[in-house]
């Protein structure tokens, strides 16, 4: 099946305009949010839903200021729920879309994000030949060029600040190349190069860049890309648990973060015994 469909962290809407969730009237929702000293601010992309759901809660329930993006707002204002949350609905895949999200979180958090978590992305299962060139415009603009956009549009508030991080969700179909999803395996790929080169400019600055690395995550993302996760290994770990590892990561400063761990060993083998690897993804990729 060759079906376009929206990702698990994936849900653009036209328009960035922020909106309180919470208990407060509705004139309080509307005024901008004035950060604690002592309260950091997270822009979570992707909040609808699957990873970055999740990631918004748990840096809810850390005690951080959120503001949360995503195509569908009832469901951005379902993450919300409970917080004190900025729902900023967006789409990231229009040509302005990265420049109106960003100058809509700063300034309605008085110009301060202290993480950046861009995890907005697509996926379409099928074979390279028979992929429709829209398609590949698709998965190419929202995987890649709006995820680095939105960060250029970003970081000059972090470094003026001398501080903050940038999280990017990669994906393990970067590190591998997988059978079948060879332009989302390039989009994560390019992603991950990104996410080194950019950590290595920012050195001595105060901000750092994590890329998070997941295997197969038990969200809705294989539906909406129009086919199901079929494989029998690896299983698919859990939203929560990939968020986990985000959280950690911000809070103890990693560069380099997979989920599980043992995603760390087909990198180490395709750089020791390339042919061995080869076979290896042949079989199991």
């Amino acid at each position: 099946m060759t079906h376009t469909g929206s990702g698990s962290t994936y849900d653009p809407e036209t328009g960035a305009v922020p909106r309180r969730v919470g208990t407060r009237s509705s004139a309080a929702r509307e005024r901008r949010v004035t950060p604690r000293r002592d309260r950091r601010v997270a822009l979570v992309t992707g909040a609808s839903s699957g990873i970055g759901a999740a990631t918004a809660r748990r840096f809810a329930a850390g005690g951080w200021q959120l503001v949360v993006s995503g195509r569908d707002r009832r469901a951005l204002e379902e993450t919300a729920a409970g917080t004190s949350a900025v729902v900023l609905p967006a789409d990231l895949a229009a040509p302005d879309g990265p420049r109106l999200l960003a100058e809509s979180a700063l300034r309605a958090t008085g110009g301060r994000i202290d993480a950046l978590v861009a995890g907005a992305g697509i996926g379409w299962a099928g074979p390279f030949v028979t992929m429709p060139p829209t398609a590949i415009d698709q998965v190419l603009n929202v995987d890649l060029t709006a995820t680095l956009r939105l960060v250029r549009e970003v970081l000059p508030a972090m470094v003026e600040a001398g501080r903050g991080r940038v999280v990017l969700v990669g994906s393990v179909a970067g590190c591998v190349g997988v059978r079948n999803e060879a332009v989302y395996s390039a989009a994560k790929s390019g992603v991950a190069a990104f996410a080194e080169a950019l950590r290595q400019e920012l050195r001595g600055t105060g901000v750092g860049v994590t890329l998070v690395t997941p295997g197969p995550v038990d969200t809705a993302f294989f539906d909406r890309r129009g086919t199901p996760y079929q494989r029998s290994r690896p299983r698919p770990t859990s939203p929560g648990r990939v968020a986990g590892a985000v959280w950690d990561a911000v809070r103890l400063g990693r560069d380099d973060v997979y989920v599980p761990g043992w995603l760390t060993l087909p990198g180490r083998v395709r750089g020791i015994a390339p042919s061995l690897y080869r076979r290896l993804l042949h079989r199991f990729g």
